[in-house]
């Protein structure tokens, strides 16, 4: 105390040297702050390298750097070959951008898969497609011998013909329709290309989905390293010939956007919210004070320990993260509560003294002692977090902390030095909490009935606290409304794009087909493939089918590698439509009314009329892809036996080390899109793979380090702060009533978390340590008066000071809550829900508790 007491009056002697030396000091700290503290926004890096899943992570990415910091580009069109040819188009548009790529590749476009692709499929899926492909091959004749609409109507007219002869066609339905919808497309003036793929391999009226991959050269330092890279992309994209006719569509996800945006999201709207939180605590701080030389030293002094905080932060912790970054909002939630404790305790005392220096000495003495408790234990409460695993919060605890003690020393220095320049004028008017004393009546009369009602909100809280969800899921902190997380969401549907995958590494090819085997026969898991999926089984039998379906074929295929050298003509495209009309009518009687055929030749009359610049626009879009997927079946058809040591470099490297293992990964169903869903697929997984990586299992083991991360800084904090509290007070009752009340605003945010239907996730978790500081220091004001002999609590200056201090707490905190960033912004929402919950613990169950120990003595 006599420290305290000597470094205020040291202060207000020499008030101006004081405040030269600290403004010398802040500026030299933020002048080296400006150059030497860098935010890492990689959330991988939020957890120690130590954790074995992290080691786990680390050999993956070292193993596969190809699939590290990548940015995808998603291609969609309303056919494949539409998506097909942006995609290559782009991907080789990306690899001419030196100045913003590395490099990018387009994997579906290997000629690997267009090669040797039928065989990678199941042996009946493969004798299914060729038998459809043979079963069109009078179809597929008469296009490949004329390769325009000529031949798709000569077509047509056969298969009109098959149904005078008794033929069942509703096989072909789904093609049909989409030949009538392209033909419907064309007559109404908007020709479309029509997919020959989709009409061969039967999957008619599937658009497609490309995927190529980035490597951006990343601008570290920046706000968003991956901006510049992200524009050109789109940028690139926007001179694609089909996305300039409005036919494909390139949107974008991946690590580097999501990580880009979310820190874009974190500073969207920083400076306007920080504006109007600066202005609501200036308010709280007129009421609280009502004297504007007041509210400016603190101010001030808060402005000073924030740049002092922050050069600490430059000097032992160099490089924040995304969670780190948040020590400014907590600093000011929690610092603020010092200064505004000093001042309205220094009004009161001017009550009785007017004279400033007397007065400032007095209240060091009064108040400098509690401020100083307050200060160590909400520091040990961050602190407590500094041994942790879970490194993003280990660095916010330090910084924190550290700073409540800068905080501290600004209070009993730089405030007293602000004070004595700026000469408040004396009180004359009671600075006690209104409506202070008749609550205090009310809780001393009622203080049972409080007390059992407090009880019962205990054991419901104590019931919350087991049933709390923690959202593991890291997506669900991101802003959905972003480019990156609307693509990414739009891809979930199917199991093969889902990010939470898990793999492993098998010793062989054969123990990673025995593992993919295993792993695909799991309820939880849609799909497993491996290394081996690329060198199937079965090979002699899938080569000696294609061989079949090759000389079936031959004369089709012949005929497509010798196409007709002369253009067809307006003339010719029309006759064929008559005669196609002609079969089509013919076999009328035999068709259903809702009938394609019937359709089609409904719209052919419509376009009979049409002139012949919109009939030969007609042909081009039909037969735009048709020779190039003619001549891919022909490719596909002359496959070769594939063995490991076949396959091209870029595929063997996705799948192969050079160790010889063999990667393996297993796809989720879709539940495993929820917290529960995902931990069972990681669960029966593991059953598989004891150690299995991979997203899924990532993410599982982050939630379990930050739950034990959280669990331990707890009771250590708890601990030390039980350790503080009977140090100074030395007294266990008085220790038991501060941590008493604490426990209970732990319990009362678990009722609040629960009603709210707030999920608990790696961002809000933060709010935590917050609670234990506000909690602290509100408890030990109130415990201190107690055993200074104070009966009124709710209406002494301590009680305003509180109040005013918890507002410009939340003030502080509003600027999170009202953040785009759906982690921030819930963790705004908790830190206002702990808040309240600290308010009715200290200025409701305190109070009646303390009123129920009567007149016990100070010991």
């Amino acid at each position: 105390m006599r420290f305290i007491i000597g470094t205020v009056n040291a202060a207000r002697r020499h008030a101006v040297g004081f405040v030269l030396a600290f403004i010398v000091v802040a500026a030299a700290g933020l002048a080296y702050t400006a150059r030497h503290l860098s935010i890492d926004t990689d959330t991988d890096h939020l957890f120690a390298d130590t954790l074995p899943w992290r080691q786990a992570q680390i050999a993956e990415s070292r193993n596969f750097p190809q699939f590290n910091n990548l940015i995808v580009a998603v291609v969609r069109a309303p056919t494949p070959e539409e998506a097909a040819e942006t995609a290559a188009a782009l991907n080789a548009a990306l690899n001419a951008d030196s100045a913003h790529f590395y490099s990018s590749s387009y994997p579906a476009g290997n000629p690997f898969y267009q090669d040797e692709g039928l065989l990678l499929l199941p042996p009946a899926d493969l004798a299914s497609l060729l038998n459809q492909i043979v079963a069109a091959q009078p179809f597929l004749g008469q296009l490949a011998a004329q390769p325009s609409a000529v031949g798709l109507f000569t077509g047509l007219s056969m298969i009109a013909k098959g149904v005078q002869a008794g033929t069942d066609i509703s096989a072909y339905n789904g093609a049909l329709a989409g030949v009538r919808q392209n033909l419907q497309d064309a007559a109404a003036g908007h020709p479309a290309p029509l997919s020959w793929q989709s009409l061969i391999m039967g999957n008619m009226g599937e658009g497609g989905t490309e995927f190529v991959l980035a490597h951006p050269k990343l601008r570290q330092g920046t706000l968003q390293p991956g901006g510049a890279a992200t524009a050109a992309l789109m940028r690139i994209a926007a001179t694609l010939p089909d996305v300039k006719a409005g036919r494909a569509k390139v949107d974008y996800t991946g690590q580097i956007p999501l990580s880009d945006e979310q820190f874009a999201s974190l500073t969207d709207g920083l400076v306007l919210g920080t504006i109007i939180s600066i202005a609501f605590i200036a308010l709280w701080l007129y009421l609280a004070l009502r004297s504007w030389r007041l509210i400016l030293p603190i101010l001030l002094t808060l402005v000073m320990g924030l740049a002092l905080t922050m050069t600490y932060a430059a000097l032992a912790v160099k490089v924040i993260n995304l969670i780190s970054v948040a020590f400014a909002i907590l600093f000011i939630g929690l610092a603020v509560d010092f200064a505004i404790q000093y001042c309205v305790r220094l009004r009161a005392v001017r009550l009785q003294m007017p004279d400033l220096g007397d007065a400032l000495e007095e209240t060091a003495r009064e108040a400098g002692g509690q401020i100083a408790l307050a200060a160590t234990a909400t520091a040990c409460g961050f602190l407590a977090f500094v041994p942790t695993a879970f490194i993003g919060v280990a660095e916010l605890g330090e910084i924190a902390g550290v700073g409540m003690f800068i905080a501290f020393f600004c209070t009993i220095t730089f405030l007293p030095a602000l004070l004595r320049l700026f000469k408040p004028r004396p009180e004359s008017a009671s600075v006690s909490l209104p409506g202070g004393a008749a609550a205090d009546r009310f809780l001393h009369r009622h203080r049972r009935a409080v007390l059992s009602l407090f009880a019962l909100l205990a054991l419901a809280g104590l019931a919350c606290t087991i049933t709390l969800n923690f959202d593991a899921n890291p997506l669900d902190t991101k802003d959905p409304k972003t480019e990156s997380m609307r693509t990414l969401r739009s891809l979930l549907n199917d199991p093969r794009n889902n990010p939470f995958y898990a793999e492993a590494l098998a010793p062989n090819l054969e123990a990673a087909r025995e593992t993919a085997h295993k792993l695909g026969a799991l309820p939880q898991v849609a799909q497993a493939i491996s290394g081996a999926t690329f060198v199937p089984e079965d090979q002699d039998q899938k080569l000696a089918m294609l061989a079949q379906a090759q000389t079936i074929l031959a004369p089709t295929l012949l005929a497509a590698a010798n196409p007709p050298q002369t253009p067809v003509t307006a003339a010719e495209i029309r006759d064929a439509m008559a005669k196609t009309i002609a079969d089509i009518q013919d076999a009328a009687g035999k068709l259903p009314k809702d009938s394609e055929l019937l359709k089609i030749a409904g719209v052919l009359r419509d376009l009979q009329s049409e002139d012949d610049a919109h009939v030969m626009a007609m042909n081009g879009a039909i037969t735009r892809f048709l020779p190039m997927e003619l001549e891919r079946l022909a490719h596909s058809l002359q496959a070769q036996p594939i063995t490991e040591a076949s396959l091209p470099p870029s595929v063997k490297a996705d799948w192969f080390l050079p160790d010889g293992r063999v990667r393996v990964q297993a796809f989720p169903t879709a539940a495993a899109q929820t917290t529960k869903g995902m931990r069972e697929f990681a669960d029966a997984v593991r059953k598989v793979v004891p150690d299995a990586g991979g997203p899924a299992i990532s993410t599982i083991a982050t939630a379990g380090t930050i739950l034990t991360s959280f669990r331990e800084a707890a009771s250590l904090a708890f601990v030390a702060i039980a350790v503080i509290l009977l140090l100074v007070f030395r007294n266990v009752r008085d220790s038991l009533l501060v941590l008493a009340t604490l426990t209970l605003s732990a319990l009362l945010t678990a009722v609040f978390t629960k009603l709210a239907g707030i999920a608990i996730n790696y961002a809000n978790i933060i709010a935590l340590p917050l609670l234990l500081g506000v909690g602290v220091s509100f408890n030990v004001y109130f415990v201190m008066n107690f055993r200074a002999g104070v009966r009124v609590f709710l209406a002494s200056p301590t009680a305003r000071a509180v109040l005013f201090s918890a507002l410009t707490t939340a003030t502080a905190f509003g600027t999170l809550a009202a953040s785009a960033d759906r982690g921030t912004a819930s963790m705004g929402d908790l830190l206002f829900l702990s808040l309240g919950a600290v308010l009715i613990s200290t200025f409701v169950f305190l109070p009646a508790l303390l009123h129920s120990l009567g007149n016990a003595r100070k010991t």
